[in-house]
């Protein structure tokens, strides 16, 4: 059952990718010659890069670097940050993290942009005429898939597996019916004819390259999806079913290409018979949409972690499953990835004008995955250097030259993945750094515990009931505590300062969330620890509270909040004036802590002050 799963949710990126592979290796950005040469060495191109960094890099090196079982860019940066702490490229590997990440969402606009667009042209072949809907269609499926989000996976994810199972099922039964024509393709397999390739024209094939690598995307998922299935069941399933189903529909493809050199134009759907175009036409729109709504939701667990990490301000994350913890939806995520996808289906309005965007960022986040490993299995796993270094050095040469050859397709539409990822990028490190200057800003007057109780709690008039004041230290006093007792004049007969800490870790298990210390008077330090893939439910956990005093009653409990108001000042040292102001407006626009940390509406008091930054 779990590789039932992983077939549906894991394999419908890199399962869609024979619809536009060959295709655009041929009639891309750098056309080639549809001979035997040329067909082979793509061919040997393919199986090869699918062993090298599929079934090597991820299924045999990366899902080893499991985070509690969680994958992905985040997970390997904490597993990695966790064991190496304090080392001087730390910071670096930090931001290589953040960046691979903001590749991510580049990748995240295009997969679901190109794979709908190239499944809806099959209609082409099947009716030239229907060549306008082309857009239409593409449009509204794609509006269907964002607005059904907000309903999320957990009705539909059962019957994503049988899906793309049949899916598969149907490429390699195209394939075998064209390699029983031109048995002598599965000669393609051998290296060498890689090898001639590069030999007969380098530069035709190092450009080549950047059009094979298309049959590579969606290997990222692999390792960002194995927290949901397990490391087993992701790597039978692609051994088994989806690695045999992929080679032996690119075969057929080849076959095809060598009986008619004319069918590149599309050589996916030629493969069928006419009769059975049409029905394949609704076969790949349906495992496109499966494609698309596993990078949909990757980018909402991608941006959960980033805003657990302290990398994105709070957003609305609303939870779409009662059982599985994962499933969430992120309305402002989904709505802007809607625009993305629509303006790059109106702006490339072609499968093969969007290809030359989607490889580099693919390619960019793989490079980074393998320089983070290279981190991993030297400084952590402290693997033999031998081998560790043959291992790595192999995979940087393969990950780099297709880095560089999706670079020379920066003016063909590459452009777009790399503007998009340096904004991310400048908001990403905009909010960390923001928030490192807002708090050591507050940490210039803040007050010590132990002082403060000294000093303000004997004075004070003391009222019953529980207050709770949320600290972003846990080492001094809230500003919302100072405020409170500068106004009010009173403090509750409980006091509990508040601290959320977020571990490098995916989940951290009950019995180590609650931290408690008492401080005497009725004050109480409390620390919640979270992992940057829990779900933050302060009255739950506070509930669990046992050890200082009778129960927590939410009637009794007043949780107190500090919003600042941030005012960018070119007389503090910091941020350039401008991040400041960016930093101050995502602020602004953030969601309360109130809804985020689900406190209860009407026991809730915002105190605010100006702060400068």
């Amino acid at each position: 059952m779990l590789m039932l799963g992983a077939i549906g949710v894991v394999y419908g990126d890199i399962g869609t990718s024979p619809l536009y592979t060959m295709k655009e290796s041929f009639i891309g950005p750098h056309p080639m010659a549809v001979d035997q040469l040329h067909i082979f060495g793509v061919l040997s191109l393919i199986f090869w890069s699918l062993m090298l960094i599929v079934t090597i890099k991820y299924v045999v090196v990366a899902m080893r670097a499991d985070n509690k079982g969680e994958g992905g860019t985040f997970a390997l940066l904490s597993l990695i940050s966790r064991n190496l702490q304090g080392k001087r490229w730390t910071p670096a590997l930090v931001m290589l993290g953040v960046l691979a990440t903001c590749l991510f969402y580049g990748d995240a606009m295009i997969t679901p942009a190109i794979s709908v667009l190239s499944a809806v042209e099959g209609l082409t072949v099947a009716e030239a005429r229907l060549a306008p809907l082309v857009i239409p269609i593409s449009i509204g499926i794609l509006v269907g898939l964002f607005f059904v989000q907000s309903r999320g996976t957990a009705r539909v994810g059962a019957v994503f597996g049988p899906i793309v199972l049949i899916y598969m099922a149907v490429l390699a039964t195209l394939g075998i019916s064209n390699i029983l024509i031109h048995p002598e393709v599965l000669g393609a397999l051998n290296p060498l004819w890689g090898v001639r390739f590069f030999a007969a024209n380098p530069a035709t094939a190092f450009l080549a390259m950047g059009s094979v690598f298309l049959a590579v995307t969606g290997a990222e998922t692999l390792y960002a999806d194995m927290g949901h299935f397990g490391h087993k069941a992701v790597a039978f399933s692609w051994l088994s079913v989806a690695y045999p189903c992929l080679m032996l529909n690119y075969m057929g493809q080849g076959a095809l290409l060598l009986e008619d050199p004319s069918t590149v134009r599309n050589p996916f759907y030629l493969m069928a018979p006419d009769w059975a175009r049409l029905p394949l036409v609704f076969i790949a729109t349906a495992a496109t949409i499966i494609a698309s709504q596993a990078v949909i939701s990757g980018a909402f667990s991608v941006t959960h972690q980033a805003i657990q990490l302290g990398y994105l301000p709070r957003l609305r994350t609303l939870h779409t499953s009662e059982k599985a913890a994962g499933q969430i939806y992120i309305p402002s995520v989904n709505w802007g990835l809607l625009v993305m996808v629509i303006a790059l289906v109106l702006g490339f309005r072609e499968s093969t004008n969007l290809a030359s965007a989607y490889g580099i960022a693919v390619t960019g986040t793989m490079l980074i995955t393998t320089i983070m490993l290279a981190f991993l299995v030297f400084q952590v796993w402290r693997w033999n250097r031998w081998l560790a270094a043959g291992a790595i050095g192999l995979f940087l040469v393969v990950d780099a030259t297709y880095f560089a050859s999706n670079i020379t397709k920066i003016p063909d539409g590459g452009w777009f993945p790399l503007v998009m990822a340096a904004v991310l990028f400048t908001v990403l490190t905009t909010w960390a750094t923001g928030r490192k200057l807002m708090r050591a800003s507050l940490d210039e007057t803040a007050l010590p515990l132990p002082v403060f109780i000294k000093s303000a709690s004997a004075a004070a008039h003391r009222v019953r009931g529980t207050a709770v004041f949320l600290s972003a230290s846990a080492d001094s006093i809230p500003s919302a505590l100072l405020h409170n007792l500068k106004h009010n004049h009173v403090l509750h007969d409980r006091v509990l300062i508040l601290t959320i800490m977020v571990e490098e870790v995916p989940y951290v298990d009950g019995e180590n969330r609650l931290e408690v210390h008492e401080a005497g008077n009725g004050f109480y330090r409390i620390i919640l620890h979270y992992g940057f893939m829990d779900e933050i439910d302060i009255p739950r956990d506070l509930a669990a509270i046992m050890s200082i005093g009778e129960p927590f009653n939410m009637m009794t409990t007043s949780f107190f909040l500090g919003r600042q108001k941030l005012i960018a000042s070119r007389a503090r040292p910091g941020m350039a004036l401008w991040r400041e102001q960016l930093f101050a407006w995502m602020s602004k626009s953030s969601e309360s802590a109130m809804e985020f940390f689900k406190l209860p509406t009407n026991r809730v008091i915002e105190l605010g002050s100006q702060l400068h930054i």
